[in-house]
């Protein structure tokens, strides 16, 4: 029996990948929003695709604070599109 692939639902585009395809933003307990490369911290998490644009149209689409529940400031929302860009330069390079 093939073993069960999770799905999630990216905040950005709304469509449903492998849990291993996206990255999950976290809010943790302390209320800190961070990328959760690991996928295994605690927290609450919120799934987006490995691409700016996903995260830009969940940002403007306030997704991402839906999902999270809670307000994100600009700054942060700036840091995460760093984290994004150098994210997805690294996977298109394979590493």
């Amino acid at each position: 029996m093939a073993k069960k692939i999770p799905l999630r639902v990216c905040t950005g585009c709304g469509e449903s990948k492998p849990k291993k395809e996206l990255i999950r933003i976290l809010r943790t307990p302390e209320e800190d929003i961070v990328v959760d490369a690991t996928g295994k911290k605690n927290g609450r998490g919120a799934y987006i695709c490995c691409s700016v644009e996903c995260l830009h149209k969940s940002i403007k689409s306030k997704g991402l604070e839906r999902s999270l529940k809670v307000e994100i400031p600009r700054q942060l929302l700036d840091n995460l599109e760093k984290e994004l860009v150098s994210l997805e330069s690294g996977v298109k390079k394979g590493i």
